[in-house]
């Protein structure tokens, strides 16, 4: 059988909080040079990409265009920093560095679902009866470190991928042997949920409960050596523990199958699972999951499967990236590109010479100064302004955004580090050009939803008071201000014995909004739980994952790639305060036009734009969504 070469090998990675493995795709689905690295050894990712290039022979940094990146954490926006590790990296400046056409980076169990559709016979195993509908939603569970939970959607020709925490659902036991396991967990953790005891670290802690109710002492073991005694049945306890898990997991991917509706099958992965082999296929696990009391037989039609395929999650990262370059290659075609090939021949040589150096590099000129696209070029700046608007674009701004929706179909999200060599100018560009690509971010990630709820609460609260700490003080002071303006009975409250003392004396008629950019502050976290107990609503402006995001009622969330521990916050507080001005906007909208002249002039032109302009309705209060107006106001940041 005869295979397509690819013109260059693909760099495919699936990075875990222990190793890192690497492979080069040669062809579709055809893996060579397949190494396992300790990340341990490696002071991060493109040290650890470095070495594994280093151990080829004939493969350099320069035979490599493309790549896909799996790692076991959430992928959001440009930075990337592990949960269970220290490594941390920009996706557009590591591009940059591996010199590299494209980088893909996803979550590892996203890469995963993408997966399965390609799985042979062969790379999967069936656990009970059950016939899969083919072109319909399929389920994806897999214990290892965590409990990660996902699935595909059917969509055309194709697939999506659904990106879930499904693993932080709440954990329900079936019998008395799992209410002392759950009792014991309490001890530890307020909200126990399944992957608290379907994991790794789960498998520990169902050890020591059932040890524990056996009367027996709390030897330390880990989860292998619980599982190997389990399988040897070495150890009675040990088996009951690894029945247990079996029997959990189960229930958690009966909930799944019933969830998603998973005619097409649900599948096991993870780490756990595939090494407990036949154990697992004579354990309770298909009964649990059949045991669904009037949908039984709605069970009984789900298959299960357990992932059998070694480099499944490569091959997800594979396909992935397959899909991502087709796009490309369709965006070849894209609006703008297609007008500079047309118009090519009517520009002036100076200017063909920038539209051959576009063409030839379009994703790097994405993110370079106007001056190192005259140098490339061999033109002078002012030649690449009148490039842009000999294609009707306004200037070099202009040009990059069309030219990256043509690229990507988004404004790509970057962080440019600044350097001690950069000119004041350079510099300018670079502090101007990081916060607008943030703004852009938090823009392109707002809840409409969420915002609108938020709205509603303040704008039906007696009092709003607002509550920060540190650099984050001045957005609850200017938040205070804009509010009182209003007419809104609100207060700030940024030093900590005056937050504990007042918080103690919330209402419920009371909305507390909390601003922390880490969210982890312990003085905030004890104002959030003062304000529950005094029964009021509690707002968070804060970033997404964080203590104080999960304690809230409510959170608007503000992600950025600043590193507020090391350097004193700028871009991170501008979000925060934009955030505000969001609220601001959306109150004035409900309480009508009375409001505008106490706003500022972004937020009083992005309400004239909402405002009804006819006779009958001028000088009537906007009948528009405070979301609606959100977009004309975030439209001032492009």
């Amino acid at each position: 059988m005869s295979m397509t070469l690819y013109d260059n090998p693909r760099l495919l990675a699936d990075i875990g909080g222990t190793y890192a493995r690497f492979t080069l795709e040669v062809a579709p689905g055809v893996f060579e040079h397949s190494v396992s690295l300790r990340c341990a050894d490696h002071v991060d990712f493109h040290a650890a990409v470095t070495a594994y290039l280093a151990g080829l022979s004939g493969t350099s940094f320069a035979d490599i265009k493309n790549a896909a990146v799996a790692i076991a954490n959430p992928v959001s926006g440009d930075e990337v920093r592990m949960t269970n590790y220290h490594w941390q990296f920009s996706i557009e400046q590591m591009r940059e560095r591996l010199q590299l056409d494209n980088l893909v980076v996803v979550n590892d169990f996203t890469a995963l679902a993408m997966a399965l559709p390609s799985l042979l016979p062969h790379q999967r195993r069936q656990i009970g009866g059950g016939t899969a509908l083919s072109r319909s939603v399929v389920g994806l569970i897999g214990a290892g470190s965590g409990l990660g939970v996902s699935g595909l959607i059917p969509a055309n020709d194709g697939w999506v991928a659904l990106g879930t925490e499904g693993g932080h659902t709440s954990f329900s036991p079936r019998d008395e042997r799992e209410l002392a396991i759950l009792q014991y967990a309490w001890r530890y953790h307020p909200h126990v949920s399944f992957e608290r005891l379907v994991s790794g670290p789960g498998i520990e802690l169902i050890y020591r409960a059932l040890a524990e109710r056996a009367g027996r002492g709390g030897e330390a073991l880990s989860a292998p050596d619980i599982t190997q005694r389990a399988i040897d049945r070495s150890d009675p306890v040990c088996v009951e523990v690894i029945d247990a898990f079996c029997a959990m997991l189960g229930t958690a991917a009966a909930n799944l199958a019933v969830t998603q509706g998973a005619f097409g099958g649900i599948y096991i992965g993870g780490g756990i699972v595939p090494r407990l082999g036949s154990y697992f296929d004579s354990s309770i696990f298909r009964q649990r999951f059949e045991d669904k009391g009037r949908f039984t037989n709605y069970m009984k039609g789900i298959p299960t499967f357990v992932i059998t395929a070694v480099d499944a999650t490569l091959l997800g990262a594979s396909v992935i990236l397959a899909a991502q370059l087709r796009s490309l290659d369709s965006a070849q075609g894209s609006a703008i590109l297609s007008q500079i090939h047309r118009a090519r021949n009517n520009l002036s040589p100076a200017e063909q010479r920038v539209a051959d150096h576009i063409l030839a590099h379009p994703r790097s000129t994405l993110n370079d100064p106007i001056a190192q696209i005259a140098r490339a070029a061999e033109v002078s700046q002012p030649t690449v302004i009148r490039f842009c608007r000999s294609l009707g674009c306004e200037g070099l701004s202009d040009f990059k955004l069309r030219l990256a929706s043509g690229l990507t179909g988004t404004m790509p999200i970057t962080h440019t580090q600044v350097t001690g060599e950069d000119s004041m100018l350079e510099l300018g560009v670079k502090v101007l050009g990081n916060t607008a690509s943030a703004i852009l971010q938090v823009r392109d990630h707002l809840n409409r939803e969420t915002i609108d709820r938020a709205i509603q609460l303040i704008s039906a609260a007696q009092r709003v008071e607002f509550y920060a700490v540190g650099h984050y003080s001045v957005v609850a002071d200017d938040a205070q201000f804009k509010f009182l303006r209003m007419g809104v009975s609100s207060v700030s409250y940024t030093a900590p014995r005056l937050q504990v003392l007042a918080a103690k004396l919330l209402r419920p008629e009371v909305v507390a909004v909390v601003i922390s950019s880490s969210g982890r502050v312990d003085e905030l976290l004890d104002v959030v739980e003062k304000a529950h107990e005094r029964g009021a609503t509690v707002i968070a402006i804060t970033a997404s994952q964080s203590p104080l995001a999960r304690k809230a009622d409510l959170a608007l969330i503000v992600d950025h790639v600043e590193d507020t521990a090391t350097q004193v916050p700028m871009i991170s507080r501008i979000l925060h305060l934009l955030m505000i001005d969001i609220l601001v906007v959306g109150v004035s909208l409900r309480r009508g036009a009375h409001n505008l002249p106490l706003l500022g002039n972004a937020a009083t032109a992005a309400l004239d734009e909402t405002r009804p302009t006819t006779p009958a309705t001028r000088g009537s209060s906007p009948g528009v969504s405070a979301a609606g107006a959100l977009a004309h106001l975030t439209s001032h940041s492009r």
